[in-house]
């Protein structure tokens, strides 16, 4: 909204309540300042109809699970041309969740866990700030009460190919625990059947020592390092 509209529409748009916008105006989010978090934004004018709908308070069916998901494997990361704006998307099983704690002398603080995808390929992805505050407490707790290992989604997850190839979450990075997608539970009934296998693997080739960098050693050999 712009100019007069914002002071027409002020008191017809509240929180927490349902509207009908017809004849609104959808536009290319600009990239000229930096990655957008929204791909397109709504511009409204004069010529906006704006109806507001009332509550009802009718059980409504739920919308049907999800069945799509555009998702990165992990061995094709390595054949992937790594740069700043690079973003992807993976489903990922959780091997190690480490303690948040401050990157070297920097004032950041970040959260790094041993992730796998169904061939067994490990990285490391660390969560920054918030998110190893927030999913990471999640995580570290659903880690701790259940019998098996978890699945987590990650959208818009970074590339960093410093001291080795690993990931990091963004800014508008998102991360969901044990998502409803056929490919997510497939994953999770596979990290079922082989949980022996990855707490065996986790707790001989991840070094959990406080003074030296987590080291996990995939079945092929390849060493990946920690970037914190």
């Amino acid at each position: 909204m712009y100019a007069d509209e914002i002071e027409q529409y002020a008191d017809k748009l509240k929180l927490m309540n349902t509207y009908l916008i017809s004849t609104a105006k959808v536009k290319v989010s600009p990239t000229s300042y930096g990655k957008p978090i929204h791909k397109f934004y709504w511009v409204l004018d004069k010529e906006t109809v704006i109806e507001h709908i009332k509550p009802s308070n009718e059980l409504e069916k739920p919308l049907p699970p999800p069945t799509k998901l555009n998702i990165t494997t992990f061995d094709r990361i390595p054949h992937m041309m790594v740069d700043s704006a690079a973003e992807i998307d993976i489903l990922a099983i959780v091997l190690r969740c480490g303690p948040q704690k401050y990157a070297g002398r920097s004032h950041q603080k970040g959260r790094e866990i041993t992730i796998c995808d169904n061939p067994k390929n490990q990285f490391i992805l660390t969560l920054w700030e918030d998110f190893g505050e927030i999913e990471g407490n999640e995580i570290e707790a659903k880690m701790a009460t259940e019998a098996d290992l978890i699945v987590i989604l990650r959208r818009s997850i970074g590339i960093s190919n410093y001291q080795g190839l690993s990931l990091k979450t963004r800014f508008n990075s998102t991360i969901r625990v044990d998502p409803n997608y056929p490919q997510a539970v497939e994953l999770i009934n596979w990290a079922k059947e082989n949980k022996t296998m990855f707490l065996s693997r986790a707790s001989e080739k991840t070094s959990t020592s406080s003074s030296a960098r987590p080291m996990v050693v995939t079945p092929d050999g390849q060493q990946v390092i920690s970037i914190a």
